[in-house]
């Protein structure tokens, strides 16, 4: 761990996003209800104890200040608390204890040579300390004091917020036969705080992603009641996500103005990614596939804006895939990461759905693929240790991962009969990829159990196969129920195998046609598998097809008015039906993470970039036109950008970092930092 020049805020690891997220998941409301979420919520360490050993030329004064109440000790010697302490020659060991019931204990020291940063050790007085070249002492849990971006002594990290940028509604009308209302639209999908300047009385605001959900009073998801003016002449709401607000005034109520803050995550316009192509409507996708994750990229990456407004790791596994090819914020990886994991002891699956705690797996090692950032993998693997025991206790005895009564079984929301218990081949496919990343890990982490985990999975694969592949129906299989297989054929395992690399050739090859290509089997009709199935048709080469499914699924959300993408789209719907969903008229999402995967199709598989060794040491290029005349863009690496260009006649493709290759056809050529590298075809 490297010392920084500056002085930061210092707490202890994963305090802050659990904190954070308590927050972030405690904002969701239902008809103006407060709506927590139905999993166990851990809090933060209210006493920490932070510690570090400083040899000094000479004397040297420093400044202290801790979100908390803190004592000061010098050599074990307690001071008498002031803002600034004298430190003198030679060699000292400096310990101070923060101790905080409403956020995490959080330390910033800034000195001449002293001052606070991650080379600080911490403990919550579990009694272990581990120096800087992981050696153990005591008989606890710990890990290295955390910091981000708070390096001033007047940003502490519980004063962390997203930025606000004022904006106007479009068009404001009184809708026929509501005459004491008007209806607001915003142009567009938005989040954030709707205010009314010099509000006088009371008002009723209804929220909505559509116009009919904002003029339905009695069913619109979300609401307010605003009464008074308390932020510089505004009265303002709590945030909410809308397009459409309908303002319904009490008896002499009045108000000047109504204006919002949209609110939002900052992103380096200079280091994301984008997508160019001769066809205008691809182009339209990829523009509102982009404004949709940039909504749901908070905090946290959540899943939609206006209902759950909690973070999912089944939802996130994909925004983070997105997040590498659009805005490459590392930092809202590891935050989501962090905070779905929680604390020890583990007493349910991440979010309590199995295939959940599997895709947290493997977002470490998808995260380590496109950074290189072992010192996040080394940080969370300790936890990952504990949960993988947690999976391992609750195996059946043929030491499958199969679904408890206090599991959610979740695979995804499907329009056909579907049963979800037993010993599903999907989650068995899972399992394996959480235990390939714990034997990938472990290497990493210098730990003796990467033969176990190594071993495990390929044992558990081997029985997989054996258990589910039908030779008859050149698939494999989708349960087993009491000792009973269940033949039913379905996409969610068979494509899995095919992702994760667990299928050999001849495999993927039969479940290609039987299954995939197969019109028979049941579709799919949300994003969040279908950003898997055309993955795995984009992996067999079938790229003029999948960018007709985008303009049929995508376009077709489009074509519905859609400003930013649904939780689920259903073709043969219409009208309204496409608002309803959990038997609610207006449950659905217009405005899903899950919904935004053509940013990351395009990107990896029609650019063709991808990371061939961690963090972009190497990479590929394998740009893919299908039926377009032309495409060009850009992809994030960690410390640059790599750009490809292609038409019908020429390929050129320019990095800013890494080594890589550039192929097409059985043809390829090495392209090298800051050089353009040129192909003709």
């Amino acid at each position: 761990m490297q010392a920084n020049d500056n002085p930061t805020w210092i707490w202890y690891p994963g305090d802050f996003e659990i904190w954070l997220g308590n927050i972030f998941n405690n904002r969701r409301t239902e008809r103006g209800a407060m709506f927590p979420p139905f999993w166990k919520q851990d809090s933060h360490y209210v006493t920490v104890e932070f510690s570090k050993t400083f040899t000094l030329d000479y004397e040297e004064t420093i400044t202290v200040a801790a979100e908390g109440q803190y004592n000061f000790a010098i050599d074990g010697k307690l001071q008498f608390p002031v803002k600034e302490y004298t430190i003198p020659a030679g060699k000292h060991k400096l310990n101070i204890k923060v101790w905080n019931q409403a956020t995490p204990p959080a330390l910033f020291i800034d000195g001449d040579t002293i001052h606070t940063d991650s080379t600080w050790l911490a403990t919550y007085e579990d009694k272990l300390w581990i120096d800087e070249n992981g050696v153990a002492h005591g008989s606890g849990i710990y890990v290295p004091a955390a910091s981000w971006n708070f390096n001033a002594i007047d940003t502490p990290p519980s004063q962390f917020h997203l930025e606000r940028k004022e904006q106007r509604p479009v068009s404001a009308t009184i809708p026929d036969g509501l005459p004491s209302g008007v209806l607001y639209d915003f142009g567009r999908e938005t989040f954030g705080y709707l205010k009314l300047k010099k509000l006088q009385g009371t008002v009723r605001v209804y929220y909505g992603e559509s116009c009919e959900e904002a003029l339905d009073c009695d069913h619109c998801e979300t609401l307010d009641v605003l009464s008074c003016c308390v932020d510089g002449g505004f009265a303002v709401a709590s945030s909410k996500a809308f397009r459409f607000v309908y303002i319904e005034k009490e008896d002499g109520a009045t108000y000047d103005d109504v204006l919002m803050d949209y609110e939002y995550a900052p992103f380096d316009t200079q280091h994301s990614g984008s997508f160019r192509c001769s066809d205008d409507e691809i182009n339209r996708i990829w523009d509102v596939a982009a404004y949709t994750m940039d909504l749901t990229t908070r905090e946290f990456f959540m899943d939609g804006i206006k209902r759950d407004r909690w973070t999912w790791s089944g939802d996130a596994i994909q925004s983070y895939l997105m997040n590498y090819y659009l805005r490459f914020d590392t930092e809202c990886v590891k935050r989501t990461i962090r905070q779905l994991r929680g604390k020890d002891p583990v007493t349910a699956h991440v979010n309590t759905i199995m295939d959940y705690t599997f895709y947290w797996f493997k977002s470490i090692h998808d995260y380590y693929e496109y950074t290189g950032d072992v010192a996040f993998v080394r940080e969370m693997w300790p936890r990952m240790v504990t949960l993988m025991d947690y999976v391992e206790s609750r195996l059946n005895k043929d030491g499958m991962a199969e679904g408890q009564p206090d599991d959610w079984i979740f695979v995804d929301w499907v329009d056909f009969p579907m049963h979800k218990r037993g010993t599903l081949c999907f989650e068995q496919f899972l399992f394996v990829e959480a235990l390939c990343t714990m034997a990938i890990c472990a290497k990493l982490c210098d730990n003796n159990d990467v033969g176990y985990y190594k071993m495990k999975a390929e044992r558990t694969l081997k029985k997989v196969k054996e258990l589910f592949w039908s030779k008859e129906h050149h698939a494999f299989l989708h349960a087993i129920e009491e000792g009973v297989m269940n033949k039913q054929i379905t996409k969610f395992p068979n494509m899995f195998a095919i992702l994760y690399g667990l299928a050999d050739e001849t495999e993927c090859r039969e479940i290609m046609q039987s299954v995939m290509l197969n019109p028979d089997v049941p579709a799919i009709t949300t994003p969040y598998m279908r950003f898997y199935e055309l993955e795995t048709l984009l992996i067999d080469g079938h790229h003029e097809q999948v960018l007709q499914e985008i303009r049929e699924y995508w376009g077709g959300m489009l074509r519905e008015g859609a400003t930013s993408f649904w939780e689920k789209y259903v073709p043969s719907e219409n009208g309204a039906e496409h608002l309803a969903m959990y038997g609610r008229p207006y449950g659905k999402s217009l405005c899903h993470a899950w919904g935004a995967s053509p940013v990351y199709l395009l990107g990896k598989y029609y650019l063709g970039v991808r990371p061939t060794k961690p963090g972009y040491e190497e990479f590929e290029v394998r740009p893919a036109l299908g039926d377009l005349d032309w495409l060009e863009g850009n992809v994030p690496t960690p410390n640059g950008m790599i750009h490809v260009e292609m038409n019908r006649h020429e390929i050129k493709v320019r990095a800013t970092e890494g080594r890589g290759t550039l192929y097409y056809g059985n043809r390829q050529v090495s392209i090298e930092a800051g050089r353009e590298t040129f192909m003709r075809i």
